[in-house]
């Protein structure tokens, strides 16, 4: 389950039963006989009612139709905040439990069951009571041994591939400081179905399969160790908290308690904190309130509310003078440093937000444009963090080629100083407020962030009615408001965290206990699975893009063409100019295009273009990648013509800056540098692009150092000027008619009356998969493995049957590959294989096979990923629910917005005349078990794979890498090219 740690969300306080805020009556006309009331605000552009039922329980409802589908979060207030502090990382655990089933679900005999479970929770009570680790390695073999028999019991993963049966998306959880949050997205004919699902599993979660599940939560922790960025915000949370669980406890929580697990007090956690007054469910999506609320209080009325003890704590002692840590690891070098304040509740909280907007907003902030814009630092930032006992401001960058941590510090601290004596312009608060306002009309165009906003309203005791004047509230904030609360609020109170580059000489790891992989049940379905697989609603009929109908194709000249979609949701509007050229065709033109950030014209620079762009709230963007370039700009409908004046003007008049062109080039190359030291750059990116075309490559197609500093900036400036000179395509999804859109363009898009044709592409080959291991020494605790197998040309005929074995076998929760690894054998927190066409027709698919595991788990880690993707088990139960699932996510998913002419856009590189949607669900009905097994065993199996290996080279055993081919080590330099 995704766990949020890098910072926490927020409180939870006592709410329960007889604490409810009176509710006023509701008002629908339609419902006279409704005994249900709710709350509701003024001016609420989502509509969205928040009842409370008997139990305590509130429910948040929006409507939205765009797709007939209810997007969820059922949330709980409590996270590792309230861990016992001799159980830290309990609350997470719980979240990872909570997924296994009751005494209903996920079990084929529960009378069996239950008194082995028993047993191993008082083995573990032994355990972590007993000191002797002689004694503790007998306990753990009983506990592995029981744990054994229990699991022939169970039946795995029974809630997900419950969820996958009916259509269901985005399953998943987090957990953080002060909240743990369950996630699904349902069709809309499936509500009571899922509800009922919901309910069961929160009724009575049972702590089955524990022993492997906690296997993943220690390679999760394992991961956390690998990351620099947790140690920095951990070791600030650590000193600005000395009393604080916000500090004092994480997430994960300890090795020592990890080790020491302790079932008893997590059910001691679930009973005390999972009661329903103590709990939101927020939907958003194809809904009827009144019938939707019934339901609801039907799968959940009858759970009892029970007083829940609010977290108290000891205030924490002010920060008088600067406290400094060191962090080292092998990621680059950067800085964070946090200020502390009080909770969301407080008018400061709005105080600190705004003075974190006037730092950074993206665009016209003081470190935008004083530092990013002026080249002075790399990557400067602000995250605010909103909780509801104590607030966070935390300001962070990177160093320069040859700059000090100690510079970057002077720069961030010089542009706080500047809001302390009101160094910003007058125009800039009321230009944040808009901007927060489209960034929130952006967010509440999906049910997911209607939801969202749901669920932070009730997790930090906020009416609704104060979120929806949220806007209001800061609007009357002054600039004599911020300078007083600057002044007295950021002084020398804060904590200082600097990342070095270095060994780190504390480095911890959870060891590898002894596990016996558990069998894995596929084929039994407990009744409760089969009355949820078995209901059978009236089916939704899909609705697939027309792309004759759904889409205006309009020639503005040759080799210029405008795809249009309307916008009928709201006043946004969205503009590209997409070019089919990238990197691949001219390595100048990424170089130009980032260059083009910090270039003006000869009426504007480019930090007063930015703060013009800024103040009509719309955006524009850049993007260069291997085959594509990408011109956007966005924002409000109102204010398009005047944004494309100025972003025209530049993309044709930019100004040659010497100066920018010598800065960026030195970051560009610190970035490269930096990049060598990213292990998800190394093996993702490096190494992958390595193994399919060797050491050139789309990755290694770069201009060298030494042609980067021979560079002009006219030479990057005639390049940017010349971009529109080539054919592209226009992308427009607003509000504004076509023929005005067209008008529009005619009249402010300049091109050439002939444009040019697009340059050709270099001719990179790629290399046959097989019989080698590519090894990288990185120092981390993990070793994470990429089997990648170079597979068939494209055909639009195996569309169907290879979605319908990638959903099977390895995409998700419920998937094969995630069962087996991860459920069964414990060997990895992540795990997947996936098999992947190209960007068009031409390119052939690969198989991408992923784990990481310990380093100690490497045998049983290439073991058993090869022996899966080779050997396919074969389980008509978990593959007729994962086609069920597809088949629903065909019926229920909506493409909307500026993804309706992008799906359009990119079926034309496959040849797609219509939608190749419609294909594949009517083959679905014919492809069976039988079918994808097949293709598994024809083309799956009959490819030779090559393995990508990262990790340390002291805990890696070589004999295991030569078992899968010649094993060559390889140096950054072969992979990056440089």
């Amino acid at each position: 389950m995704k766990n949020l740690l890098s910072i926490a969300l927020i409180f939870s306080l006592v709410s329960n039963l007889h604490g409810q805020k009176k509710m006023k009556p509701i008002a629908k006309a339609d419902s006279p006989n409704s005994v249900y009331v709710y709350e509701s605000a003024a001016n609420d552009p989502t509509n969205t009612r928040i009842y409370t039922l008997k139990n305590g329980l509130k429910v948040y409802l929006s409507v939205n139709k765009q797709q007939p589908r209810i997007f969820s979060f059922i949330a709980v207030k409590a996270g590792s905040k309230n861990d016992p502090s001799n159980a830290t990382g309990l609350a997470h655990y719980l979240e990872h439990m909570v997924f296994k089933g009751t005494d209903q679900l996920g079990t084929k005999n529960f009378d069996k069951e239950y008194p082995l479970i028993l047993q191993i929770e008082a083995l573990y009570e032994l355990n972590r009571n007993t000191k002797d680790e002689a004694q503790r390695k007998k306990i753990y073999r009983q506990i592995d041994s029981i744990s054994g028999i229990a699991a022939k019991f169970a039946i795995a993963n029974e809630y997900d591939k419950a969820i996958a049966s009916i259509g269901g998306q985005s399953s998943n959880a987090y957990t953080s400081t002060e909240q743990t949050v369950y996630i699904a997205d349902v069709p809309n004919n499936q509500l009571e179905n899922w509800l009922a699902l919901e309910a069961e599993r929160f009724r009575n979660p049972i702590l089955r399969i524990f022993h492997t599940e906690l296997e993943a939560v220690y390679e999760e922790k394992n991961k956390s160790l690998d990351s620099d960025n947790n140690k920095l915000i951990e070791g600030i949370n650590a000193r600005l908290f000395k009393k604080h669980n916000y500090g004092q406890q994480t997430t994960i929580g300890t090795i020592d308690h990890l080790k020491n697990p302790s079932m008893k007090e997590i059910n001691a956690y679930y009973r005390r904190y999972y009661v329903p007054n103590n709990m939101c469910i927020a939907l958003s999506g194809d809904l009827d309130y009144d019938k939707t609320i019934r339901a609801v209080d039907k799968a959940f009325g009858n759970f009892v509310p029970k007083r829940v003890e609010s977290y108290t704590y000891e205030p924490e002692a002010p920060i008088n003078t600067p406290e400094q840590l060191d962090v080292y690891g092998p990621d680059a070098e950067s800085l964070a440093m946090g200020f502390r304040f009080s909770g969301n509740k407080t008018p400061d909280a709005d105080k600190a937000l705004m003075v974190s907007q006037i730092l950074s907003n993206g665009v016209a902030g003081l470190f935008d444009i004083n530092i990013a814009q002026a080249q002075k630092a790399i990557d400067p930032g602000v995250y605010f963090d909103a909780m509801n006992d104590y607030s966070i401001l935390y300001v962070y960058g990177s160093n320069k080629e040859g700059q000090k941590l100690e510079d970057v510090r002077d720069l961030l601290l010089n542009e706080i100083e500047n809001i302390k004596k009101g160094n910003f312009d007058d125009w800039l608060i009321p230009a944040i407020i808009n901007n927060l306002k489209l960034e929130k009309m952006r967010a509440i165009q999906g049910n997911d962030g209607r939801a969202d906003e749901m669920i932070k309203s009730f997790l930090s005791n906020s009416s609704w009615a104060d979120n929806v004047a949220r806007f209001e509230r800061l609007s009357k904030i002054t600039k004599q408001d911020i300078i007083a609360f600057a002044n007295a609020q950021f002084n020398n109170n804060y904590i200082i965290a600097y990342k070095h580059l270095g060994e780190d000489k504390h480095v911890q790891k959870v060891i590898k206990p002894e596990i016996t992989p558990v069998e894995v049940n596929r084929e039994d379905q407990s009744p409760f699975l089969k009355k949820i697989v078995n209901y059978k609603p009236k089916p939704i009929a899909p609705k697939f893009i027309d792309f004759a109908k759904d889409i205006s194709k309009i020639e503005l000249q040759d080799g210029m063409r405008l795809l249009y979609t309307e916008n009928k949701v709201n006043q946004l509007f969205d503009l590209y100019y997409v070019f089919d050229m990238g990197k691949n065709n001219d390595k100048l033109l990424p170089i130009a295009i980032q260059y083009l950030n910090f270039l003006g014209t000869e009426s504007l620079s480019a930090a007063e273009l930015k703060k013009e762009l800024y103040k009509l709230a719309c955006t524009f963007n850049v993007f260069v990648d291997n085959e594509k370039t990408y011109v956007t700009l966005s924002g409000l409908n109102d204010n398009m013509d005047k944004a494309m004046v100025l972003f025209e003007n530049l993309l044709q008049q930019c100004k040659p800056d010497q100066l920018a062109m010598q800065n960026l080039v030195n970051d560009i190359i610190k970035e490269r540098a930096d990049a060598k030291l990213d292990k998800n750059k190394i093996l993702q990116t490096a190494m992958t692009n390595y193994a399919k075309y060797g050491p050139m490559n789309p990755f290694t197609y770069i201009l060298s150092e030494q042609e980067l500093r021979s560079l002009s900036a006219d030479a990057c400036t005639d390049k940017i000027k010349s971009l529109l000179s080539f054919k592209h395509s226009i992308l427009y999804y607003g509000p504004r008619k076509s023929d005005l859109v067209k008008q529009t363009l005619m009249q402010l898009h300049k091109v050439p009356a002939t444009l040019n044709e697009l340059p050709s592409k270099a001719p990179f080959v790629m290399q046959n998969t097989g019989s080698k291991v590519y090894f990288v020494n990185y120092d981390m605790t993990q070793a994470e493995i990429l089997r990648i197998a170079k597979g068939t040309k494209y055909r639009i005929a195996d569309d169907a049957v290879i979605e319908l074995y990638n959903n099977y076998f390895g995409g998700g929760m419920a998937s094969v590959i995630f069962q087996e690894l991860r459920e069964s054998r414990a060997l990895a927190y992540s795990t997947y294989s996936i098999y992947n066409k190209g960007s068009d027709s031409t390119q052939p698919y690969y198989l991408l096979s992923y784990i990481g595991s310990q380093a100690d788990k490497l045998k049983e880690a290439m073991e058993g990923l090869n022996d899966l993707v080779l050997n396919m088990p074969k389980s008509p139960l978990t593959f007729n629910a994962s086609k069920d699932g597809v088949i629903e996510d065909y019926r229920t998913t909506r493409v909307n917005g500026v993804d309706v002419l992008f799906e359009y856009y990119k079926a034309q590189k496959f040849g797609h005349l219509v939608n190749n949607k419609i294909f594949n669900f009517n083959k679905f009905k014919t492809i069976g078990m039988a079918e994808v097994s097949a293709f598994q065993s024809k083309v799956i199996k009959s490819l030779p794979a090559t393995f990508l290996v990262v990790g340390k080279r002291e805990n890696v055993d070589f004999k295991i890498l030569e078992k899968y081919g010649k094993v060559e080590e390889l140096k950054l330099e072969d992979v990056f090219g440089y």
